[in-house]
């Protein structure tokens, strides 16, 4: 189990626990985390659970995929810690995590 920290474009914050192997969009959409649709049901086929990642978490997160990177690059609000949430695993190892929503899902 780690916590996972979303904060809305607005400031307000909501700590989950998240269980270990879901993702990080799974814990949003079961705990109604507003901000991510997840439009494809975390297929990598939209760009509807984009977050940002705090930077003191990249290293720890890892860089996007071949396809995830195909599906940000459609979002005209893609920044340097842009992710999806449908391809983030939640592990031990990210137990803190801090996920930024933006304003929009596109």
């Amino acid at each position: 189990m780690a916590k996972v920290t979303f904060v809305q474009f607005s400031g307000e914050t909501t700590t989950i626990n998240g269980e270990s192997g879901d993702s990080v969009m799974k814990v949003a959409l079961d705990n109604l985390v507003p901000g991510i649709d997840a439009d494809c049901g975390g297929e990598c086929s939209c760009a509807t659970c984009h977050v940002l990642i705090d930077s003191e978490w990249m290293d720890r997160v890892g860089a996007a995929d071949d396809q995830e990177n195909s599906m940000l690059d459609l979002n005209p609000d893609r920044e340097p810690n842009s992710r999806l949430a449908c391809q983030i695993p939640v592990t031990d190892d990210l137990n803190g995590l801090v996920v930024n929503l933006p304003e929009f899902q596109y």
